[in-house]
């Protein structure tokens, strides 16, 4: 039997999932917001993970994702921590929102360490400036969920959002900063806002939690069974000895769609508010991207290569290419080199709709850049024609991409740098730097790095269709074959 006086486990919980598509065309679905990489040049899962190890005291950090990008969430992580750290993943097979999610960590919380044990739940791409005053706040929020409560951290407005939804406080936890919550309430119009504002009894609603996850999993049985149920027979359905874990696409597919909020926090009476005042930030837009960099004289910030003439109140953020812009104010740029964002900045909240189009017309900078990560590393775009698509691929060492085939296309490998080994049909054979090799329809093939430094080479595609949907995988070290 536990010591009451004991320390309970702390154990943060990652989320990671949305496409952030209101940050396009820097964020996409194949390379979302927490791999976007800030001023600093850290991205927002790299700074979230950095504050999960500074508060874990040495307990796993469990993160939530999904398959397409455990592999890199995966490299990120080993490179803060080396490969011999290894932090545990839990794979959904599609979002079905929050309360399933943290329903699936606290599953696996309460059968590898306990129901005692607490959680400290975290989306991937919130950023906090003042890291020391977040620890100080989740110091207290644990010590409410030592006594039993849902916790959720509410953060001290600074001006009047509609982005945010707000808590209302309502009596004061007695030996404790925190406030029980009177209010769960929806993202207000802005004169309701104002009014939260100026009455002082309001927080911004951040997203974050923390509990134990026996009072978690309590709580779901009790105000969301159908969520609590489903939960439970995917976690039986998992096979609990793989790393990472694999959420059943079946059994998650039956699970409800419905956040913490409305399944849990809006209806349980033990839950509190702790006020957090750390310089959090959700980053949901260009509007407050641009407010994380200096100004110049005009307002205007730049990222990258740019020149502003009569211009002010501007944010420009470019790659490769200079942008120039002339006589515009209180404007969005970003360039991608394949796209361009051009938007005013107070309608930076609209950027998703060029999303939305852009997927009803199955266009593919919806979702990937001109740059795709891999498991096996990398291909870049060099060409995209209606005859032709040409790329640029690096395999990293010992990296295997799929035994695969292609229906409605061949292909030509040129290497330009490293050694690759080539399953072509039933042969195997090396291509140094300047040799190559054709690949015709319908032809099993593979590409491996045997190496110790980078792969690179040229693919040139022929045919009449170049889509990623015509890969048929026949086997794959990275769990994406049938």
């Amino acid at each position: 039997m536990n010591n009451p006086n004991d320390k309970r486990p702390l154990v943060p919980v990652i989320l990671s999932g949305g496409a952030g598509t209101r940050l396009w065309p820097v964020s996409r679905r194949a390379h979302p917001k927490p791999f976007m990489q800030l001023v600093d040049g850290e991205s927002l899962a790299e700074k979230t993970f950095n504050r999960a190890l500074g508060v874990a005291d040495g307990a796993p950090i469990l993160t939530v994702t999904s398959r397409d990008y455990y592999f890199y969430t995966r490299d990120l992580y080993n490179r803060i921590v080396g490969e011999e750290h290894q932090h545990p993943f839990l794979l959904e097979p599609m979002g079905r929102n929050t309360a399933p999610a943290i329903a699936m960590a606290a599953l696996y919380v309460n059968h590898r360490i306990g129901p005692e044990a607490n959680l400290l739940v975290m989306p991937a791409d919130h950023l906090v400036r003042d890291v020391s005053r977040f620890r100080a706040a989740v110091e207290e929020a644990v010590a409410l969920a030592d006594r039993g409560y849902l916790v959720t951290f509410g953060i001290h407005p600074t001006h009047a959002e509609t982005g945010y939804g707000y808590i209302r406080k309502g009596t004061p936890v007695q030996n404790s900063s925190g406030f029980e919550v009177a209010q769960f309430v929806e993202k207000p119009d802005a004169a309701t806002a104002q009014e939260y504002f100026e009455s002082g009894d309001y927080e911004w609603n951040s997203g974050m939690f923390s509990f134990s996850a026996g009072a978690y999993l309590e709580a779901l049985e009790a105000h969301a069974p159908e969520v609590h149920g489903a939960a439970q027979r995917c976690w039986e359905g998992t096979d609990q000895f793989r790393q990472p874990l694999e959420i059943s696409e079946e059994l998650f597919a039956q699970c409800p769609s419905i956040s913490i909020d409305y399944a849990v926090m809006e209806k349980a009476d033990n839950c509190a508010v702790v006020g957090a005042d750390f310089g959090w930030s959700d980053i949901g837009s260009w509007k407050a991207i641009s407010e994380l960099y200096e100004s110049d004289a005009a307002g205007n910030r730049i990222q990258g290569k740019a020149v502003l003439v009569e211009s002010r109140d501007c944010f420009v953020q470019g790659e490769s290419r200079l942008v120039a812009a002339v006589g515009v104010h209180d404007l969005v740029i970003v360039d991608t080199g394949d796209a361009v964002l051009v938007a005013d900045r107070e309608h930076a909240q609209d950027v998703k709709q060029v999303v939305n189009q852009l997927a009803e017309l199955e266009h593919d900078a919806a979702d990937y850049h001109q740059t795709v990560h891999r498991p096996w590393g990398s291909y870049s775009i060099l060409e995209d024609a209606d005859d032709c698509k040409v790329k640029r691929l690096v395999v990293k060492p010992g990296q295997v991409l799929s035994l695969q085939l292609h229906h409605r296309r061949s292909e030509h490998w040129t290497v330009v740098r490293g050694t690759a080994k080539v399953r072509l049909g039933d042969k195997e054979f090396l291509l140094e730097p300047n040799q190559s090799t054709y690949i015709p329809v319908e032809t099993l093939h593979r590409l491996e790095n045997p190496g110790t430094e980078d792969v690179h080479l040229i693919e040139v595609q022929t045919g009449d269709y170049f889509g990623e949907d015509d890969i048929v995988r026949y086997e794959d070290i990275y769990g994406r074959a049938p």
